[in-house]
């Protein structure tokens, strides 16, 4: 949503504008950024979209953070920012069909996954001493679809969140354009390298009954559901917080009933579809069931854990802020907005997509732990080439 302004009859609604709420948030600095990647042909199309966090056990500043570049492949920075390695995306099957287009990636461990949603697989990598290699099985199964047809509709794997139960791993996956996320565990493919296979599914709803008796959907392009990406499975009791985009934050037990905690300050606004500027724009006034904290899209979701305490910061896209957590029971508290801003070292965060937290101290730059962001706007730019990079923030800023 990055027009300036709709009239929608009598209705003025002013969109992509910073509202009053969050210029009023703090604001933290990043100690270091990353390269700029662009979004063209010269770039390689990267684009810049989700971090984790390696962490190297013996030589803690020796650490990496991986971060997805969608058509840029996988690259690997250490705590400076500096890019350490890089993967490269695997290219179309055949012609005429996708080339692979890497979009989330989270750890288990030593093991690094990603989502290809060009190709609709998982692709896997195993860490040693900051540095990755491929481990990807040649057998990798499709995600979602049924066949490389329906993968070139691309309705592929999206967001992704990994974890460890019983000693196995599990990883959750997001159906793009779509409500659905399946769980699949990792096993080894009897040849070296790792396979994943399904072990069940849960589909979110995609409509709402609202206080005053309507139903309402959120606002989407013809064709599409509201979608999550932006995951994280708490790790104490394996329950999967996920981000519906347009909806909200829920958490989703393995085993029970999905819980929508949080919900976005869009939920319940009706909206309607421009076909000339290919976004929704609002038609109506707030809905009294909106929430408070996040504006849509609700995106990057990560845990904190320190002393006991559970804290999630959840990426408020449309405003270009984030919002904190306390994880109390099976409630969120808010605790803190905040922005990231301008500093000496780097820029600000704008329209921020993946995140990521350790509360580890990392070396001398991030003594305390280390919060990882995708800057979905970084500066300065270059002409009209569209620039993006990761952020690294020291985590005692964060409010």
């Amino acid at each position: 949503m990055r027009v300036a302004g709709v009239l929608v009859g009598a209705l003025v609604v002013t969109l992509g504008v910073q509202p009053a709420y969050a210029s009023e948030l703090p604001g933290v600095t990043a100690s270091a950024e990353t390269a700029p990647s662009w979004d063209d042909d010269a770039g390689g199309n990267a684009n810049a979209d989700d971090p984790a966090i390696w962490i190297d056990p013996k030589h803690p500043e020796r650490s990496v953070v991986l971060g997805t570049l969608k058509n840029g492949g996988l690259t690997v920075f250490d705590l400076t920012g500096k890019e350490v390695q890089r993967f490269a995306t695997p290219p179309a099957p055949a012609p005429g069909q996708e080339p692979g287009r890497f979009n989330n990636v989270d750890l288990i461990g030593n093991l690094a996954i990603v989502t290809d949603r060009g190709r609709d697989q998982l692709r896997t990598y195993a860490v040693k001493s900051g540095r990755l290699t491929d481990v990807t099985s040649a057998d990798a199964p499709l995600v979602f679809s049924k066949d490389t047809e329906e993968v070139q509709e691309q309705r592929t794997a999206y967001g992704l969140a990994a974890t460890v139960v019983q000693g196995q791993p599990i990883v959750a996956v997001t159906r793009r354009s779509e409500t659905r996320v399946g769980f699949f565990r990792l096993v080894p493919d009897g040849k070296g390298k790792v396979i994943y296979r399904p072990i069940g599914k849960v589909d979110l709803p995609s409509s709402f009954k609202l206080t005053d008796g309507n139903t309402w959907s959120p606002c989407e392009e013809p064709g599409d559901r509201p979608q999550l990406e932006g995951m994280v499975f708490d790790r104490t009791t394996n329950d999967l917080y996920a981000a519906q985009e347009d909806v909200g934050v829920w958490r989703i037990p393995l085993h029970g009933k999905p819980e929508l905690l949080e919900k976005v300050r869009e939920f319940g606004q009706p909206a309607a579809y421009d076909e000339e500027t290919e976004e929704c724009a609002p038609t109506g006034p707030v809905s009294p069931d909106a929430g408070k904290h996040l504006s849509a899209d609700a995106e990057g979701l990560t845990i904190a854990y320190k002393h006991g305490v559970r804290t999630l910061y959840a990426s408020s896209q449309g405003d270009s802020t984030f919002a904190s957590y306390r994880i109390n029971g099976h409630r969120l508290v808010y605790r803190a907005g905040f922005q990231v801003t301008d500093g000496p070292a780097a820029d600000g965060v704008q329209h921020s997509d993946g995140a990521a937290v350790t509360t580890q101290p990392v070396g001398p730059l991030f003594p305390h732990g280390l919060f990882a962001v995708h800057d979905g706007e970084n500066t300065p730019g270059d002409g009209d080439r569209e620039g993006t990079n990761f952020k690294l923030v020291r985590l005692e800023k964060l409010p």
